[in-house]
């Protein structure tokens, strides 16, 4: 296997004797090009009467069977007091990721036509036909042609509307304005927006502040957009408004519907239909009703682990539900490029080809994994308080048993239990079970469970932990692919699906240039300063660790034993202990879980 030395040294990069030219790394100042995605939460308020949500489990024959079933007896009254207490105890009239209604006769011209084109099964073959689903989104009601989209696609639909009511609109503008279609995503539960244009991140225009200024721009179109869709496309007359807005946890609500229906039930309603971004739309539906199939018997399988952990000592545990909401949590993903890097992959290079690129990816991935801890809480975060009644480890510790190896999932659900609110004359305690029972525990002993940082990097599966034979960071091609088989036969995973990173490597092949992904930011707290101070932050990380491959004293895949991998973190001074992450592994550290966990991300470090 070649060394990152000898890589840099063929692409010219300048080397004088024990020096090293830093701007000619890639990642210097002027080689930085940016992006972003943003996940949004998507709401809308009126009455169950007139909104999709509601309706749609009302009128479903999910609810039918189940009012059936308890009517012989055979299924309990709470299952169906449940639902009705959903639909019936909802005074601010607020439901969570629903979809919208409204007339078909609203539309221009070019927007029902952009309909058309995304309801083909094959936008790239028209002679294919219309998807199977189409009913799901055309229905007849009192006479009316009514459509029903999720507010994802709505975005897409009112820039369409605009642009096809606007007879003099000059052709720059509705050039641009049919280039942006594309960037309105219709795949997640949440809408979710692409950069409208790549920036460059220079020191004269503050590094990333033309980022966080783009990030802003797309928002606020967003939110003129469905202001506009409130009105124009007749949403307000129908009892609806549609509401976006940045949140990173799933509702609570949500959370109490998916406890009482089936996880088919649960996809039915919230699993996007992947209308806008996908040639086949179908299949990338399809795709995603498999991650949520995927994450949910995940969850289940950990429960599994605890017990191999001894975290869960006997036969007394919750069992989680069989369907997940994961999917419906929101973060930011930034996306930084290296315009040296790329141009020498689309020149082909003989020097730097997909080998070269993975191999200094991985190598990347494992020195950023060391400083995650600086952005927990810092940059971003996600604040939750869980509640006494939440502490059953089978359900606060989430995918962590995924994550983790034995001995850090011990080790941070022993200090949790001791830094949490959860003793009774000075033990610390746990639910016993029975909801009534830990009720009044936590009201008689005022117990008030604990404050997470970024719960969302908690409760979903952020990083799948390499196994001891396939190790996915150790830079060599095809190493996640033998990774994801591993998985696979162990039922944490789906060969089908991209390996979960925090930080991921964008390829050249696949994306058009090469870079990397960061997936962990939940919420800024500003965009004008929080996301420009953690952009220019990452910008100015990312130079030394192509400095450390220069100058050789990073290694890739060098496993270490257990002591040196808890007490590498903290030893970054020394640049050998740089040459490790868990052997290879794209694992979630042990450092990064407890400071996401306590809330003090800079005591991690010395």
């Amino acid at each position: 296997m070649r060394s990152a030395q000898s890589i840099f040294e063929d692409l010219g990069l300048c080397v004088r004797g024990a020096e090293i030219d830093v701007e000619s790394l890639p990642f210097s100042a002027s080689d930085i090009t940016a992006g972003s995605e943003s996940e949004l939460q998507a709401v809308v308020v009126g009455d169950r009467n007139s909104v999709d949500l509601p309706l749609q489990i009302e009128r479903s024959n999910y609810f039918a069977n189940v009012s059936r079933h308890i009517a012989v007896g055979d299924t309990p009254r709470r299952v169906g007091a449940s639902i009705e207490r959903y639909l019936n105890d909802n005074r601010e009239q607020v439901w969570e990721n629903s979809w919208a209604r409204f007339s078909e006769r609203l539309l221009s011209e070019f927007a029902r036509q952009t309909f058309q084109d995304d309801l083909l099964a094959d936008k790239r073959d028209h002679r294919g036909g219309l998807r199977a689903d189409l009913g799901r989104f055309i229905v007849r009601e009192r006479g009316e042609t009514l459509m029903r989209v999720p507010v994802s696609y709505l975005l897409k639909l009112a820039l369409a509307d605009v642009l096809g009511s606007q007879p003099n609109l000059p052709r720059a503008i509705g050039a641009t304005g049919v280039k942006l279609l594309g960037h309105f995503l219709n795949d997640n539960t949440s809408p979710e927006t692409f950069s409208f244009y790549v920036t460059l991140l220079v020191p004269e225009n503050g590094l990333g502040r033309e980022l966080a200024r783009e990030k802003a721009k797309r928002f606020l179109l967003s939110q003129l957009l469905l202001m506009y869709a409130n009105r124009r496309l007749g949403l307000l007359d129908g009892g609806q408004r549609a509401m976006i807005y940045f949140a990173p946890h799933p509702p609570v609500r949500q959370k109490q519907l998916n406890d009482c229906i089936s996880d088919a039930f649960y996809r039915e309603l919230f699993m996007s239909p992947c209308l806008s971004g996908w040639d086949d739309g179908e299949a990338k539906h399809a795709y995603m009703n498999l991650c949520h199939q995927v994450l949910s018997r995940s969850q289940l399988n950990a429960v599994a682990k605890l017990r191999e952990a001894g975290i869960v000592v006997n036969n007394l545990v919750v069992l989680p539900n069989l369907s997940n909401i994961s999917l419906a949590n929101n973060g930011s993903h930034v996306s930084l490029g290296s315009r040296k890097l790329t141009a020498a992959m689309r020149e082909g290079h003989p020097s730097f080809g997909p080998v070269e690129e993975k191999l200094v990816g991985d190598l990347t991935i494992k020195i950023v994994e060391h400083f995650l801890p600086l952005f927990v809480g810092v940059y971003s975060a996600a604040p939750y308080r869980l509640d006494f009644a939440d502490f059953h480890p089978e359900k606060v510790l989430g995918f962590l048993p995924h994550e983790l190896d034995y001995t850090h999932l011990r080790m941070i659900w022993r200090r949790w239990r001791k830094k949490a609110d959860l003793k009774i004359f000075g033990y610390a305690m746990t639910p016993c079970g029975p909801a009534w029972i830990d009720r009044l525990l936590s009201a008689l002993f005022r117990l008030r469970g604990d404050w997470v940082a970024d719960f969302r990097l908690l409760d979903y599966l952020v990083a799948v932990m390499s196994t001891e034979s396939s190790p996915t960071l150790d830079g060599s091609l095809g190493a996640s692919e033998r990774l994801k088989r591993d998985l696979a036969d162990l039922g944490v995973f789906d060969t089908k699906m991209p390996l979960y990173l925090l930080y991921r490597l964008r390829e050249f092949e696949m994306m058009g240039f090469t870079g990397f992904e960061g997936r962990y930011y939940s919420l800024f707290e500003s965009l004008k300063e929080t996301m420009f101070d953690r952009l220019a932050f990452q910008s100015i990380l990312a130079r030394p660790r192509f400095w450390l491959m220069l100058r050789g004293t990073v290694l890739p895949g060098a496993p270490l034993g257990k002591r040196e991998r808890r007490s590498a973190a903290p030893r970054l001074k020394s640049s050998t202990s740089c040459a490790v992450a868990f052997a290879g592994r794209p694992v979630v550290s042990a450092p990064f879980k407890s400071s996401m966990i306590s809330g003090k991300s800079r005591s991690c470090w010395s």
